[in-house]
């Protein structure tokens, strides 16, 4: 009997140390949600001793405020955020834990403890923190790119990628994350060429790849060195011709892209790209009759490109047809109302047409999108 009476009264206990638990925890968030609502000044005040730069008076502050609310979470979460700023992972880690032993759910606790890690170097443990995080109802904004960061340097490449493009999908505007994506693409790039190296350092592959990456990164006259020694290799290999030719265009060579893009015609007569380049050096050369032929295939794949109807509006205004002009400059300016030159275009065709008006209003327009498009592209030069 007294066996079975200690058993029950065993079992009758057990759940009491969980109860005194939530009971311990609804406490302290209640006494120290009323603490912080006493000292809020001196919160306030240690903060912006924080963006001054002077953290040691800040730190005081925090030291006395925890002195009259012990164990206060957001106190030692601000603690630990100025204690991280220091570079004092270890302190910092140590106040974060104290916070979410007593409430694991504490705002951006789990994220800030993650960059205390982090800045450890330990990987494992940061990358848990995170999750623990992003799996809260309202985790840190910043929390999967640093989730990514830590996967990476986990040497977790795949799922730190996957955590990037999550983060740019969630916000386009992160340029953070857009950078290592960028970089950890360039650094895949890049071993995947000295693989390639490392099979043929002559291969046709190689060579059509860095003829790429050069005119990625407008080395022209290199690309073009790049795709000549290509088809060196591989004389009957498709687009190759085409790749050449814009490289030439870019350049103002249009008699060499002319020549390239008519030998990338007879792989692929209705390439509509092949076609509108063809079409732009007719035009530039005022053969209007031949660039509307160009042009008129290119439309059959391309009917909306804002340039194909710039291209069809000046031959048209070449050949003295004032009215097919204008509706072609029309549907260019339909097409990308942003563009200046159509507007630019359509004022000379007004004039053309002995409508002053008309022709003043379009130029007012070229104007004003000129300007847009000059200050925009004065805020992204280097200085800025």
């Amino acid at each position: 009997m007294r066996h079975a009476h200690g058993k029950g009264f065993g079992a009758m206990r057990r759940p009491w140390p969980v109860l005194a638990f939530f009971l311990a925890a609804i406490l302290f968030r209640s006494l120290s949600t009323q603490a912080q609502a006493n000292f809020a000044p001196q919160l306030d005040q240690a903060h912006a001793l924080e963006m001054k730069g002077d953290y040691g008076a800040a730190e005081r502050i925090y030291l006395q405020a925890l002195e009259l609310a012990p164990g206060n979470p957001e106190v030692l979460k601000r603690l630990g955020i100025l204690e991280q700023t220091e570079v004092k992972f270890p302190e910092s880690i140590a106040h974060f834990k104290q916070v979410l032993a007593h409430d694991p759910r504490y705002s951006g606790v789990n994220f800030f403890l993650g960059v205390s890690y982090l800045g450890e170097n330990d990987f494992n443990q940061a990358i848990q923190s995170f999750e623990t995080e992003l799996a809260s109802e309202n985790p840190h904004p910043r929390c999967r790119y640093y989730l990514g960061l830590a996967l990476q340097s986990a040497g977790r490449a795949e799922e730190a990628m996957s955590q990037f493009n999550r983060a740019v999908a969630e916000n386009p505007d992160d340029a953070d994350a857009l950078y290592q994506l960028a970089r950890m693409y360039k650094n895949a790039s890049i071993q995947v060429i000295d693989r390639l190296k490392s099979l043929d350092p002559d291969a046709f592959q190689l060579h059509v790849l860095m003829g790429e990456f050069h005119t990625e990164e407008e080395r022209y006259a290199e690309a073009i060195k790049e795709y000549q020694t290509a088809l060196v290799k591989r004389p009957d290999a498709t687009g190759i011709h085409y790749a050449i030719g814009v490289a030439y265009w870019v350049q103002h060579q249009k008699e060499s892209a002319k020549n390239e893009f008519l030998l990338a015609l007879k792989e692929n007569p209705n390439d509509s790209l092949t076609n509108l380049y063809l079409g732009d050096i007719a035009v530039d050369d005022h053969q209007y009759s031949e660039a509307l032929g160009y042009l008129r295939v290119a439309e059959k794949g391309q009917p909306t490109l804002p340039q194909l109807h710039v291209l069809l509006g000046k031959c048209y205004r070449g050949q003295g047809n004032f009215q097919k002009a204008k509706l072609e400059l029309i549907a260019a300016i339909e097409a990308d109302s942003q563009a200046p030159e159509p507007h630019y275009l359509l004022a000379q065709i007004y004039r053309d047409l002995k409508e002053p008006e008309q022709s003043a209003k379009e130029f007012a327009e070229f104007e004003r999108l000129a300007k847009l498009e000059k200050d925009k592209s004065a805020r992204n030069t280097p200085q800025n």
